[in-house]
């Protein structure tokens, strides 16, 4: 089976940025507008809500989901980070 949507490459880049990782917020409605792939065990989203963008990462558990996401920022900010986060400049 071929994948159809991206990894994240397996190690950070030097000097990479080290994204800082939260509880999930409650409240807004979330829209997911790119994702990893599922074939891993660690899934990325980069979502948006309240007319901003962050990054959420899922680990897919047996037992129940364990969700972080990031600081919440205007969407062409959180696209950039997206961007990084696939090269290994973001992690």
């Amino acid at each position: 089976m071929t994948c159809v949507s991206p990894h994240i490459p397996d190690r950070r880049q030097p000097g990479a940025m080290k994204l800082q990782w939260f509880e999930p917020s409650d409240g807004a409605r979330v829209r997911a507008l790119a994702w990893t792939c599922d074939c891993l065990a660690m899934v990325y989203e980069l979502c948006q809500a309240g007319g901003q963008g962050f990054i959420r990462r899922t680990l897919q558990n047996e037992d129940a989901p364990e969700i972080r996401e990031t600081h919440r920022w205007p969407i062409a900010q959180a696209r950039d980070i997206w961007a990084a986060l696939l090269t290994g400049m973001a992690r």
